[in-house]
């Protein structure tokens, strides 16, 4: 890990040599549903050391090398797929944690393509099974308002979801349908008679009133946390979805992740200790991790407070075909290179092209 990143190279399929990022983090992924339905090829791209990523803005194609890859934070509606995978990652030393996207919009039909309900409830306490507490982080995300959906309903259907996950999870992260800044997920509500309300600070705020007090009520004690929205809402943090605390937490053991991310592990006998008790994360044995680093991603958005991260998906690839989504330009498109995929599932690309 001597050499700059800009001057690495791996050697392609074809046996072309290439240069390639190297990241420590990544992303799977913000633009696509990885573990639902590429979860195949992307570990058939980690035992083969690389995969390419085409950029959504300039359409030129980059290389992501895995040599140095030590956690992951996965993305999903349906990661079931990822319970026949999780035991090759410990067998790599790769930690990941997974932002479980769990909704319940049955009833509206607009997230057609997942799972029901009740088996994504039992997948995410799998998932828990297998990667311990902490590490599947529940979103209901976006909540979106309809001629159909009011916020009192949106509560109930939060509820009846965080009665089930009690005990398996500690945060519920939330972010409210911001379909304004949106042109494509407008075009596609409007085209399918999807009567969407936009949510007002006011709204915002009484809700956010309303999901603290149901959390106080059930017993529940879920961190409460929002996804990219700039508003200060009493009760409710701001949330950093790729959270290098969280990364230190889980993966404290690797020597490489948490030199990357600037960590220093003391003893709480230390007698420099209660200078950093309140930001010390605490881990195993006594110990307790300080974070000297700032590991902020500045190419998100300003109400983003995500560690710097690579995303290795790419848009118009998810066929859950939910009504609302931002990462597809159309469903023919996303469904067209769904069919790609299937044709060449072993490609150095998600599309297989």
């Amino acid at each position: 890990m001597n050499k700059k990143q800009e001057d690495r190279t791996i050697i392609l399929d074809n046996g072309e040599i290439t240069k390639a990022t190297f990241p420590v983090v990544v992303s799977a992924s913000r633009s696509t549903d990885i573990p639902a339905f590429y979860a195949d090829w992307f570990f058939d791209r980690l035992r083969k050391g690389y995969s390419a990523w085409t950029n959504p803005f300039n359409g030129k194609k980059s290389y992501i090398a895995y040599e140095d890859t030590r956690f992951i934070i996965f993305w999903s509606k349906n990661p079931c797929p990822l319970l026949n995978h999780i035991d090759y990652l410990r067998n790599r030393g790769i930690g990941c944690y997974i932002q479980y996207t769990l909704n319940d919009y049955e009833e509206e039909g607009l997230e057609r393509g997942v799972p029901p309900l009740e088996n994504r409830i039992e997948t995410f306490k799998l998932l828990v099974d297998k990667l311990g507490m902490g590490a599947v982080v529940w979103r209901f995300d976006p909540l979106i308002l309809t001629d159909k959906i009011d916020m009192d309903k949106l509560l109930r259907k939060i509820e009846y979801i965080g009665d089930q996950l009690r005990g398996c999870t500690e945060k519920l992260v939330f972010s409210f349908a911001d379909i304004f800044s949106y042109r494509k997920v407008k075009a596609n509500l409007e085209r399918n008679h999807i009567n969407y309300i936009d949510w007002t600070e006011e709204q915002m705020i009484e809700f956010a009133e309303k999901l603290v007090r149901l959390n106080k009520v059930k017993g529940w004690n879920y961190v409460l946390a929002t996804c990219g929205e700039s508003v200060d809402l009493d009760g409710v943090e701001h949330n950093h979805c790729v959270d290098d605390r969280l990364i230190v937490r889980l993966g404290y053991k690797s020597k490489e992740l948490i030199d990357f991310l600037g960590v220093d592990i003391i003893d709480r006998n230390n007698a420099a200790f209660p200078f950093f008790e309140d930001i010390a994360i605490q881990l195993e044995d006594n110990q307790y991790a300080i974070i000297n680093k700032n590991n902020k991603d500045k190419g998100q958005r300003i109400a983003c407070g995500c560690m710097k991260s690579k995303d290795i998906g790419e848009y118009n690839t998810c066929p859950h075909l939910c009504e609302y989504c931002y990462a597809n330009t159309s469903k023919d498109v996303a469904v067209s290179n769904w069919k790609q995929h299937q044709l060449n599932p072993n490609s150095e690309t998600i599309t297989g092209r």
